[in-house]
């Protein structure tokens, strides 16, 4: 009997069920004649003997977690990898091993129950019925692997028709649930005829987000209500009554599973509070996007998953997982300073939030902060790192117990989505997405590693103080990236000149399109002699040198303009509108038109003839998507 699972199992396979150093290790004792002395039962079952005395045995249709070994070790060990690799030897390579495109979905009920138990597929039925957000990357003769991204994580089905080869970076808490529900979405997806090689859509709920019963209010009413009260009153007029009605409003809509609502709601609080204390966190524009969020995701007809949260746990705990760091981005107060140090996890990007508050005297630069402890290593390490951590969870949250090492060359090994190779896909895939008012609220949505061929030119606009360069990809689609000063990071713009004019190799950051096109909003640069995080860079201010990239964006200036206007209405209150408003508004509304934005000039006049809270929605939603998909 010719056991098919373990010859189609790569060295990448291993790792993922694995680690990279244990697959190193069995690799090296094989090749050296090390390995073990294998033989196969009538059953299938693989039995390897070592020379010390070990012994492994791989069943069949099982995974190599389920399968035994004398040595004791708890999972995939060197034993059983090895007893793998040598079958390989023995029987031909992974790679000679060639399969049909294979769907997780076409897995039977029957088989799956076998796999997991009745427990976990009812449980996996529950998540899907209230909507799960999913993307899935089906298997193809280039790639084997089927994937499924997850809110929560992600699955990785290695071994065609073998689910005991499925790979989560979740803890074995909850792998079953997870492993069945992303055979549940990938068997939707084949019933709907989604036969793209990636597919997103939103597997089971309901066709709306709905969520209330048709006998009372839906859930979210009383937040619409409070941010309507907001907007008649404005900021400037409000106290603790409405903050608390806003507490229990967020955990109101916690409770119902509504948690991107819930998230709006909680800022929206503290924003409130940050202009009571004079904070220097309070933005009145922030204030303005954060009521028009709440409200159009009351009002929106997309799927619940997307538009108001996913009932799933807010963590879920992962296995010991390697991490790759993209870099690290700081931005503080006169009060704080954040550092958001950003990790790859395989398909996904986690983020590690963390904030100091300062003494009177301190006013400490990113340079000052890489020095500082951090997760048991420096915020300097731990930015251009690569992590294993035993302790880590799906969710913006710590890094603990973890080793730190090098980052190297880790950035080349990245996969796909986080690793950008074709700037035009990337570029399509942002154009898709629904708007950001009524999109999942998730960190680190569109932090990516770009791979760059070519650095085109540097520009520098000293007006501004805001860094451009060209860079472009294999096939020569071009994107821009561009950094702003700032004074916690002073020489964040001479670090990242530096490392572009180093042959800059692979750039990481936050993806958007603006005025559309591609531009990256960096965290590091990787250079033929290593990482540099700009942020956290010293060295001198000054000497930057090049001509500006391109001239004034009137459109930006037009729409930040009228967006600043509706922002400014939201602050004093539509019922204690300055006497100027009106004419103001009339000359934003002049602006528009020269612009060509007629319908949005259309919508700021009939705000500014009856100001009220629907006349001011659709107005400023309308300017808000118009400045995100320009």
């Amino acid at each position: 009997m010719r056991r098919a699972d373990l010859l189609a199992l790569t060295s990448e396979a291993l790792v993922d069920l694995a680690n990279r150093g244990l697959v190193k290790r069995a690799t090296r004792e094989v090749e050296a004649g090390a390995g073990p002395v294998l033989g196969v039962a009538d059953d299938g079952a693989v039995t390897g003997v070592f020379p010390d005395g070990v012994t492994a045995v791989l069943p069949p249709g099982v995974g190599l977690d389920a399968a035994s070994c004398s040595c004791g070790a708890r999972g995939a060990c060197r034993h059983r990898i090895a007893v793998v690799l040598a079958y390989q030897r023995e029987h031909g390579g992974a790679e000679e091993e060639v399969r049909a495109p294979w769907s997780p979905g076409s897995v039977p009920d029957a088989e799956l129950v076998a796999a997991f138990g009745e427990r976990a597929v009812a449980a996996a039925r529950r998540v899907l019925r209230s909507g799960v957000p999913v993307v899935l990357r089906r298997a193809g003769t280039g790639d084997p692997v089927a994937v499924a991204e997850l809110p929560s994580a992600t699955v990785r089905f290695l071994v065609p028709g073998e689910l005991g080869y499925a790979s989560t970076d979740a803890a074995a808490l909850r792998r079953d649930q997870l492993v069945a529900l992303a055979v549940l979405a990938f068997r939707e997806a084949d019933e709907r005829g989604f036969a793209d090689p990636v597919v997103r859509f939103d597997a089971g709920g309901s066709a709306g987000p709905g969520g209330g019963s048709g006998d009372g209010p839906a859930p979210g009413a009383e937040a619409v209500e409070l941010t309507g009260q907001l907007l008649r009153e404005g900021a400037v007029h409000t106290g603790p009554v409405l903050d608390a009605a806003l507490e229990r409003s967020r955990r109101d809509l916690t409770a119902a599973g509504m948690h991107w609502p819930a998230a709006a709601v909680g800022e929206l609080a503290e924003q409130l509070a940050a202009y009571r204390a004079r904070g220097a966190r309070h933005r009145v524009e922030r204030v303005a996007e954060l009521v028009a969020e709440v409200r159009a995701r009351a009002r929106a007809t997309g799927p619940r998953s997307t538009v108001l949260g996913f009932d799933e746990a807010a963590e879920t705990p992962m296995r010991r997982v390697r991490l790759t760091s993209l870099g690290c981005r700081v931005t503080g107060t006169s009060e704080d300073r954040t550092a958001e140090v950003f990790f790859a996890d395989g398909d996904g990007v986690l983020v590690l939030r963390h904030r100091w508050q300062l003494g009177a005297d301190e006013r400490p630069t990113g340079h000052d902060l890489a020095g500082r402890r951090l997760s048991g290593t420096t915020l300097g390490a731990l930015a251009a790192a690569n992590v294993v951590s035993e302790s880590a969870v799906r969710s913006p949250s710590r890094v603990a117990r973890t080793s730190v090492t090098p980052l190297g060359s880790a950035w080349t090994g990245l996969r796909a989505p986080v690793l950008v190779r074709d700037l035009a896909a990337a570029g399509a895939e942002l154009a898709a997405l629904a708007p950001r008012v009524v999109r999942a609220r998730v960190e680190a949505e569109h932090v990516r590693v770009v791979e760059v061929a070519a650095v085109r030119s540097v520009g520098y606009d000293p007006g501004a103080q805001r860094l451009e360069a060209v860079v472009a990809d294999a096939a020569g689609t071009t994107a821009l990236v561009r950094a702003t000063y700032r004074s916690t990071t002073p020489t964040a713009l001479d670090a990242l000149a530096g490392a572009l004019a180093a042959g800059a190799t692979h750039v990481s950051g936050a993806l958007s399109r603006t005025g559309g096109r591609l531009v990256i909003t960096p965290f590091a640069v990787l250079t033929p002699d290593g990482p540099v995080v700009p942020d956290l860079a010293g060295g001198e201010v000054g000497g930057l040198v090049g001509e500006v990239l391109a001239g004034p964006d009137v459109l930006a200036e037009v729409l930040e303009s009228a967006l600043s206007l509706c922002a400014e209405a939201a602050h004093r209150g539509l019922e204690h509108l300055a006497a100027t408003m009106p004419g103001r508004l009339a000359a934003a509304e002049a602006e528009l038109r020269r612009a060509g934005l007629a319908k949005a000039a259309e919508l700021l006049s009939a705000f500014a003839a009856a100001p009220g809270e629907e006349s001011w929605l659709v107005a400023y939603l309308r300017l808000l998507v118009t400045a995100e998909f320009r």
